[in-house]
């Protein structure tokens, strides 16, 4: 049975190209640096974002937390949002490994503002209080919103006059680029580092992708090895992450199109309560007026029907599109809802 799955652009599915760009990789000891496949990979990954140098990364959390311990030195502080992945969603990894201090600010909106970061930044000649060494910044954040740029050209130069440096969890950056209409690297000029995943929605099988300058990227790797994060034939998977780059990136327009029409069919039910001007990527964020029990058991009764979502967080259902939901399987879904709202 063929699941419609909206719980998150993590599940799409390796393209048949990739499949077969996989199964054909010239590949070599990457921990030697001898896989061309993947040297491959990190070229075009450095290029894409406008910085010097690439390595290729197990996963996203990987990423972000050698960003941190290549940036930092042990007992700095760094500032992100209370809502940033590194901090909710990545198990105090940044305490354990890089023996950092973490500052969260609460962004109206979420947005990240200057003000607020303005007066976050420790002072630096008070002997109490520890060096803030990093900013964090995310572009989409998790929550599906675009950062628009003044804002982030702000917070960088404003980074730079101090000194300290701003790595970007880019995760799904090529999103936020297509919401802005701007290429990539209009984003990533304002950060000194950037992690974007292949694995979203860009459907690789498995990894991210980390970027810097030249001295950043040798740390870095160094760091990967430390973390566990040396590969070997490493080129089977950076074959899919090519084509992810290369071709994947083009079509993320159609999801996003697909997330507003899926929108704009889940406004229409009456117990729902969305906003679609919050709709700007591949994620779509609703309330559901209804019975407890019924909200409770949503994923259950959808799966009955065939399609994968995931429980209610923070009082909002979010569905995600990606490569591997069609409008068919919209309209499938807006359907088996509205059957199961019927029988309440």
């Amino acid at each position: 049975m063929r699941y419609i799955d909206l719980r998150s652009d993590t599940v799409t599915q390796p393209t048949d190209k990739m499949r077969e760009a996989m199964f054909r990789a010239e590949v070599g000891d990457d921990v030697y640096g001898d896989d061309p496949t993947v040297a491959k990979l990190e070229k075009i990954a450095a290029e894409m974002v406008g910085k010097e140098a690439a390595i290729f990364i197990p996963s996203g959390t990987m990423g972000n937390q050698i960003a941190v311990m290549t940036h930092t030195n042990r007992g700095d502080e760094i500032l992100l949002s209370d809502e940033a992945h590194i901090v909710v969603h990545e198990v105090g990894a940044a305490a354990v490994m890089s023996q950092v201090m973490i500052k969260t600010i609460h962004y109206p909106k979420g947005i990240p503002n200057i003000e607020l970061i303005e007066c976050s930044v420790r002072d630096e000649n008070n002997i109490h209080y520890p060096k803030t060494g990093l900013i964090c910044m995310e572009n989409p954040l998790s929550i599906g919103k675009v950062v628009p740029l003044e804002n982030m050209k702000s917070i960088y130069e404003f980074a730079q006059s101090k000194n300290i440096p701003i790595h970007l969890d880019g995760a799904r950056v090529f999103n936020a680029a297509v919401a802005l209409n701007v290429d990539v690297k209009d984003i990533t000029k304002y950060c000194d580092s950037v992690m974007l995943c292949l694995s979203k929605g860009l459907c690789a099988p498995v990894g991210s992708i980390l970027a810097g300058d030249v001295d950043f990227i040798r740390k870095a790797r160094k760091n990967r090895k430390l973390m566990g994060g040396g590969l070997r034939q490493s080129g089977f998977l950076a074959a899919a992450g090519i084509i992810a780059l290369e071709e994947m990136t083009k079509r993320l327009i159609d999801d996003h199109k697909n997330a507003k029409y899926l929108a704009e069919k889940l406004k229409d039910i009456p117990e729902i309560e969305l906003d679609i001007s919050t709709v700007e990527i591949n994620m779509v964020f609703f309330k559901l007026n209804c019975e407890q029990d019924i909200i409770n058991n949503l994923p259950h009764s959808m799966l009955q029907y065939g399609i994968k979502i995931n429980s209610i967080e923070d009082g909002y259902f979010r569905f995600v599109t990606t490569n591997d939901v069609t409008k068919d399987d919209i309209d499938k879904t807006i359907e088996s809802l509205k059957l199961i709202l019927s029988k309440k």
